[in-house]
């Protein structure tokens, strides 16, 4: 078996405006179960990452342990990556977004990775406001290991091996709008014209962004009776709004009704678009997006897109004040100024 990918391209394959056509966006061909959901996830990041004219030399990805943490190695083989032990994806990309702010830092988790061994890094790198586009591959079990339940397994839902769940599950998305993360998303693999635009959208937004995306494993988890099936996610999927993200210099343009669009400017001028479906929910309203989850787990549904989102967020840069000059390029005589410029500074404190 090979891991490479065929060299050859249709030479007519459109580019972006970097000259760039999709291919150049790709990794090594994915070694996941064929029809995995996580390989859907990879697609929309390559076309996210490609329709946003990003040069991938500008983005680092990192992931953990799992196999959703394999899939930086089938996306963007141009870019930076890291792979890092289980749980502690976060603590690498804050050790790396801190050293060098210039990049784009993409990490890829699972429910395991995310929602077990890593939850206490998961939970620090939301409250710390990281700058950093955060997806969790979730599909309720553990696929690296034969298929157990793992802690985003609803209560009630049956596994391959006929085992009924017991807990309560944890829902990542109700608890990083809770912890304060200034982008919440959730969607399917299954539904692409939703999920690459919420890519595109965390990729440009200045602050933690954090995408939770319900992915059956087509091995373990796909039977009747789970509720991360493909058939039971596709039956009880509520969306919040239809979705777009609009770029800066584009034209926007709307037919919908007066009452049912909102839009949304961001730090650089780009917009986010919705058309409400969910009426009483508002994006810029944390209790609301809070009761939106919450009422339609009520309703046995999986409520998708853009959960919550403030859209004047404060990073982990600006809050601690670092340099604007990322820290890898600071010389020595920047970093050790001399006992003159230290007395000045004790000083000040005398």
């Amino acid at each position: 078996m090979t891991y490479l990918r065929p060299k050859f391209r249709h030479p007519e394959l459109p580019k972006n405006n970097l000259g760039y056509s999709v291919d150049y966006y790709e990794g090594s061909l994915s070694t996941l179960c064929a029809g995995c959901g996580h390989d859907s996830i990879s697609a929309g990041i390559i076309q996210a990452a490609y329709e946003l004219d990003i040069e991938p030399h500008r983005l680092a990805k990192l992931s953990g342990i799992g196999c959703s943490s394999k899939t930086p190695a089938y996306f963007l083989s141009n870019s930076h990556g890291f792979n890092s032990v289980h749980g502690r994806m976060p603590s690498v990309a804050t050790g790396a977004n801190m050293a060098n702010r210039d990049l784009i830092y993409l990490g890829v988790s699972g429910d395991g990775d995310s929602a077990s061994i890593g939850m206490g890094q998961f939970v620090h790198v939301i409250r710390r406001n990281l700058n950093m586009v955060y997806i969790v591959m979730n599909n309720g079990c553990y696929g690296l290991t034969k298929g157990q339940d793992s802690a985003t397994a609803d209560s009630g839902s049956k596994n391959k091996s006929g085992h009924v769940n017991l807990f309560q599950s944890i829902d990542l998305a109700s608890l990083a709008i809770e912890l304060g993360a200034t982008f919440v998303a959730q969607s399917f693999s299954g539904d692409k014209s939703q999920l690459v635009p919420l890519i595109k959208a965390a990729m440009n937004h200045p602050g933690f962004a954090f995408i939770n995306v319900i992915s059956p494993c087509v091995t373990f988890n796909n039977n009747p009776g789970s509720t991360k099936s493909y058939d039971f996610v596709r039956e009880h999927m509520e969306a919040t709004s239809t979705f777009d993200f609009v770029p800066e210099m584009a034209e926007i343009t709307t037919s919908y009704s007066e009452g049912s669009q909102k839009s949304v400017k961001l730090h650089d001028g780009t917009f986010l678009q919705f058309h409400k479906i969910a009426q009483d929910w508002d994006p810029e309203d944390r209790i609301s997006a809070i009761n939106a989850v919450q009422n339609a787990k009520l309703k046995n549904e999986i409520l998708t897109g853009l959960l919550y989102i403030n859209p004047e967020p404060v990073d982990l840069h600006e809050m601690i004040n670092t340099s604007l000059r990322p820290l890898n390029s600071l010389t020595k005589e920047d970093l050790c100024p001399g006992s003159e410029v230290l007395k000045s500074i004790n000083k000040d404190w005398r």
